[in-house]
């Protein structure tokens, strides 16, 4: 059977997949445009199969919240360049994850990917992976997500996404009312924590281990820079400063007790009462792009000068 343009065209829509592949697909399917689309899906299974070794440490951080700011996702999606992270194609991939999320009751991404996928329910969330795979040409991978549910109308999810999507962050924010002035100030300390990556809420929320792990290291440090000195200093003044260096430490990491980005004048907490609300933050989540995975470098020129040798 000839396989005609508005047949390659009909099969691009319905996959997504490159006019080439569309064209094969259709000459092996004898023109079944429905038993094409399977065999793009079988080798896309195959080309994501391959591809899952790559390292996929660039890509988007996106973010999904109902309308009425009770429900919110954020996501992480992993590509291997920047490149692809820009491609209109992956923008929106990573925008229907979001949403996928957002109605998703998954608790991994070992889980969401066994889901029928929103945007095409003949398919699972792992299908619809693998066929960006084939069609984009790079592996991609779902690598996180938090969810966010407001309890009852003094709760709201907000929302802020940096960069193109390099950066995001959301958080639960509460107050007796939920007005403009509460959102205007849940959207600016959610500014605050994609740009000052804050740990905890407050100090209350910092596990014990984790001070105790943070004095250890200040004491061993005092400890050093003490013997190293002209003039040691007693134990007791070792132990005050170690003290100093904790709350310091503790004021970088505490959200609330953060310095405010856009007023140096106030941390986030005072900023927070200066809204003229009883504002509190009950949770937050911040996700950087890549965060954490480490990158292989590349020397492309010894790349080209190997390729040259065949």
């Amino acid at each position: 059977m000839q396989v005609t343009a508005s047949m390659v065209k009909e099969l691009r829509e319905l996959t997504g997949a490159g006019m080439a592949a569309c064209k094969n697909a259709l000459v092996e399917a004898n023109g079944d445009v429905k038993r094409a689309s399977e065999i793009l899906r079988e080798k896309g299974l195959a080309a994501a199969a391959k591809k899952a070794g790559r390292v996929a440490a660039e890509g988007l951080v996106a973010a999904a919240v109902t309308s009425d700011r009770k429900n919110g996702a954020l996501v992480e999606v992993n590509s291997e360049t920047d490149f692809v992270a820009k491609n209109e194609d992956f923008v929106t991939f990573v925008q229907q994850v979001a949403n996928h999320v957002l109605a998703s009751g998954a608790k991994t991404p070992e889980e969401l990917v066994e889901e029928k996928w929103i945007a095409d329910t003949t398919q699972t969330v792992k299908e619809a992976l693998a066929n960006k795979v084939a069609t984009i040409g790079e592996n991609i991978g779902i690598r996180r997500f938090a969810r966010f549910a407001a309890n009852g109308a003094n709760e709201a999810v907000i929302e802020y996404i940096h960069g193109g999507g390099r950066v995001g962050a959301m958080l639960l924010v509460s107050a007796p009312e939920i007005n403009d002035a509460v959102l205007e100030a849940g959207r600016n300390v959610c500014m605050q924590i994609a740009a000052m990556s804050p740990q905890f809420v407050s100090r209350d929320d910092v596990p014990a281990e984790h001070i105790a792990n943070e004095k250890e290291i200040l004491t061993k440090q005092a400890m050093q820079e003490n013997e190293a000195a002209d003039k040691p200093k007693p134990a007791q003044v070792i132990e005050k400063m170690v003290e100093g260096r904790l709350a310091k430490g503790l004021k970088e990491v505490c959200l609330l007790d953060q310095e405010y980005v856009k007023d140096a004048e106030h941390t986030v907490a005072s900023y927070l009462k200066s809204v003229g609300a009883d504002v509190k933050i009950a949770d937050f989540t911040r996700y950087e792009k890549g965060e954490g995975i480490e990158k292989k470098e590349v020397d492309f020129a010894a790349e080209v000068a190997e390729a040259m040798k065949g």
